[in-house]
């Protein structure tokens, strides 16, 4: 297969600029691990733990029904935005629907009973989003997160929040609330008889753990200086994919993406003991997608995510 050439981008980066940006005519020996099909297939057993080079509309059908645990898909927003060498462009929410319904009626035939499936958009084709799930699964609710980065506008509210839909396959399902629980620093510790009433003081200050809620203002968007940074320019955080990977999915089930882009649900994933296959249409990206799954061999650290606790943004333990 003829690897497409990419240009070399950051050229003369800072010494702190961790992005992994490479042009895949560098990455040869990473994009050969990638696996392709060119029929259906019977079992996962020769495609766990692996990235799919191809188009997520045609790889989705060929996979066995009921493989996955968890699904976490990240699909094109209905916005126009370049991907190194394909463009996706806006259309009309028809358009986006009849598109949304082709891939996520599969992944409902993919999804195993008592599944999970997380579904990140925009607020534009959130509204297209949320109503065709509701037409394969169970909703169960609609979480907004905070991106903390974007531009602002003259005439409108910046644009600093997204949407994640969270479905089932039926009423019974799993969820690890325990797993996923927020620990915030307590600024006026409020004392009865002396002892301290709903939070705790230890080597990593004081603190109490909440129970999370559908609002996530905790998540930092990886930029140059975070080891986990790449060239993809939708790229999500591993800390949002740990939270729901914790949350709707046991340690060894098998959580598929099908639109995986440069590999965090696939290396958070891997760094939780979780089983993953990803689909990504794009060498370049699936390149990334490998360098950063053999770096999960030996760093399973997630940033914001420590000793088994979700931190507050730009937060972590105060050892004493």
């Amino acid at each position: 297969m003829k690897r497409p050439e990419t240009k070399k981008q950051n050229t003369g980066k800072a010494p702190r600029n961790k992005t992994l940006d490479r042009p895949v005519s560098e990455l040869g020996p990473y994009l050969d691990r990638t696996v392709t099909l060119s029929g259906p297939a019977d079992s996962l057993t020769d495609l766990e733990d692996h990235t799919i080079l191809g188009d997520t509309l045609a790889v989705m059908p060929l996979l066995p029904a009921g493989c996955a645990d968890l699904i976490i898909a990240d699909p094109p927003y209905n916005l126009s935005k370049h991907f190194n060498d394909a463009t996706f462009r806006r259309t009309d929410d028809r358009s986006y629907e009849t598109y949304t319904r082709r891939w996520m009626s599969e992944a409902k035939r993919l999804l195993r009973p008592g599944g999970s499936v997380y579904v990140c958009c925009d607020w534009r084709s959130s509204l297209v989003i949320g109503r065709v799930m509701a037409d394969f699964f169970v909703l169960q609710n609609r979480i907004t997160w905070e991106r903390e980065k974007g531009r602002g506008a003259a005439s409108n509210w910046k644009n600093s929040m997204e949407d994640i839909w969270f479905a089932t396959a039926g009423e019974n399902y799993y969820f690890n609330l325990d797993a996923v629980r927020l620990r915030r620093r307590v600024l006026a510790p409020y004392r009865e008889n002396g002892r301290p009433r709903d939070w705790r003081d230890d080597e990593s200050g004081k603190w109490r753990d909440t129970c999370p809620s559908n609002f996530w203002g905790d998540i930092t968007v990886p930029f140059w200086s975070m080891a986990e940074n790449t060239g993809h320019p939708t790229q999500k955080p591993e800390k949002l994919a740990a939270k729901m990977i914790l949350a709707s999915s046991r340690p060894g089930d098998l959580v598929l993406d099908p639109f995986l882009g440069s590999g965090t649900t696939s290396v958070t994933a891997k760094k939780l003991g979780r089983r993953y296959l990803g689909i990504e249409r794009d060498p370049q990206y699936c390149a990334w997608a490998e360098v950063r799954l053999e770096r999960a061999e030996t760093d399973r650290r997630i940033q914001g995510y420590e000793d088994g606790v979700f931190w507050e943004r730009n937060s972590g333990p105060m050892r004493k």
